[in-house]
């Protein structure tokens, strides 16, 4: 149970990750408690891996002897490094409002 002095201090957070149905999954959260920091950890690591898969699929797609299944296989790894960082935008936007951009 929330305290009532914590209850207007606490916020949703967006996840970086989904529940198993595929919906969006929310913390209320402070932002400073382990769960918040679990995810923004999650965050750099999906962000990372994001820069490695455009690095590497880069040069997969500028091959002009590169297969379809190459080229599929880029474009789907690419398509969910894109929703990973579209979520972590939406969800660190949300929060830039809602602090009035200030964190």
């Amino acid at each position: 149970m929330i305290p009532p002095e914590q209850h207007d201090a606490l916020h949703a957070r967006l996840l970086p990750w989904a529940r198993p149905d595929g919906s969006p999954c929310y913390l209320r959260t402070d932002g400073h408690g382990y769960v918040s920091r679990v995810a923004d950890e999650i965050e750099a690591v999906q962000l990372a891996m994001g820069a490695e898969v455009l690095d590497c699929g880069r040069p997969i797609i500028a091959a002009t002897g590169a297969t379809v299944t190459e080229l599929r296989f880029t474009a789907l790894r690419l398509a969910e490094c894109l929703a990973d960082a579209l979520r972590i935008a939406e969800s660190r936007g949300g929060r830039l409002q809602r602090d009035g951009g200030h964190g």
